[in-house]
């Protein structure tokens, strides 16, 4: 193994959703057994998802980023992770004025610098068919509902870029998450795995909502996943176009306008610090592309 220079990073989070800035426009490449052991948080950093900055890549896009899960596996959409990358590129000094363009692993997104100084990113149209999930369903319906151990879970299903599962419940705070969540995924229902919101309506324009994610577990905030709960409410009646979505970790705003519009996803970005990996950390690495 290659020993490589230490290597920089920052630590993020939007709305409690924690995570790792890397840069790999250098040539840095993040192996999977690299990415567990910073996502340690007692022997490494921590992180809900790893975000790596890398060069644009399509014409009118200012750069772009991959992702990671905290078990080495990459993921295709993260909404908080797109507002960082833009906080982070603005404070590296790229110049990318008010609207602006990220290439995301899932497609270019476009981004808005709001007045407040937040972030607004716009997530795309939300998929309800089965085959973009993907899902196993024959036909696509507002809710499906699965025999799961000694219970029926009702959910809706939807695409934001990545796959999730959305059930309605009375009260999140007292939903047993990770145990209806880790059944749902291990279901098979999902061939790529699935993202599990539980979304408790308080009003039409405000829900709470808790995210087990794959590849991660609950995390405090889930930027697609609070887009995917207000879209599939939106189908069922639940809320209105514009809604509040409070999170263990802050409150996310998200509107649809009209079906055939994308998502907008708004909220806030901080650093908590900058450091950088020991030469122990980067040689584990794999070799630049």
């Amino acid at each position: 193994m290659n020993v490589v220079a230490a290597q920089r990073f920052s630590k993020m989070h939007g709305a409690g959703n924690h995570f790792v800035v890397v840069d790999l426009r250098g040539g840095f490449e993040p192996a999977p057994e690299w990415i567990r052991a910073v996502a340690d948080p007692c022997t490494g950093v921590g992180f809900d998802q790893l975000l790596g900055i890398e060069a644009a890549r399509t014409p009118g896009a200012v750069a772009g980023f991959r992702i990671w899960n905290t078990d080495g596996s990459p993921a295709r959409q993260c909404g908080n992770g797109a507002r960082c990358v833009a906080s982070w590129l603005r404070r590296e000094g790229l110049q990318i004025g008010r609207d602006f363009v990220l290439d995301s692993p899932s497609g270019p997104l476009r981004v808005e610098v709001l007045d407040d100084g937040r972030f607004a990113v716009e997530m795309g149209r939300p998929d309800f068919a089965p085959t973009a999930i993907p899902f196993t369903a024959e036909a696509e319906a507002p809710q499906y509902r699965r025999r799961l151990f000694d219970e029926v879970l009702s959910f809706g299903a939807v695409s934001m870029g990545n796959p999730h599962a959305v059930v309605e419940v009375a009260d999140a705070a007292a939903t047993p998450v990770a145990t209806l969540a880790t059944r749902l995924q291990g279901s098979g229902d999902f061939p790529d795995g699935v993202n599990v919101g539980f979304a408790q309506v308080l009003a039409p324009d405000r829900i709470r909502l808790r995210v087990y994610e794959r590849g991660v577990g609950e995390t405090r905030a889930c930027g697609s996943g609070a887009c995917a709960a207000v879209a599939v409410l939106v189908r069922r009646g639940r809320v209105g176009r514009e809604v509040a979505v409070e999170l263990p970790g802050g409150v996310l705003g998200v509107r649809w306008p009209q079906d055939d519009a994308p998502v907008t996803l708004s909220g806030p970005t901080a650093f908590v610090f900058d450091g950088s990996f020991a030469a122990a950390f980067a040689a584990a690495a794999a070799p630049a592309r």
